[in-house]
């Protein structure tokens, strides 16, 4: 391997580093889903969803890698929303059988 092709490889893996953190939390939420803990996952992939917003918001374009898919303020605002939107749900929703 060429200094030239290792050094691409490590830029490719750099930049890409926050969406594999955010694949790393999601699959650790099919995990818990996969082992019939579908609250924890739920809340396991909501915050993905919010780390996935805080690379966003304090990473500079070329650092994200695929997580800007619009513009900062739209990809920030959305997946906080979503983000949120699940973790508040996955706490505020009684587990069954203990009435």
């Amino acid at each position: 391997m060429t200094a030239a092709t290792a050094n691409r490889w490590v830029r490719l893996a750099r930049r890409n580093l926050p969406l594999l953190a955010v694949a790393a939390v999601v699959l650790v939420a099919v995990i818990f889903v996969l082992a019939e803990r579908w609250r924890r996952g739920a809340f396991v992939f909501g915050l993905a969803t919010l780390l996935a917003a805080g690379f966003r918001l304090c990473l500079p374009e070329e650092e994200v890698g695929l997580l800007a898919v619009r513009g900062q303020t739209f990809d920030v605002a959305a997946l906080t929303a979503v983000g949120g939107a699940i973790v508040w749900l996955a706490v505020s929703i009684d587990p069954l059988g203990t009435g």
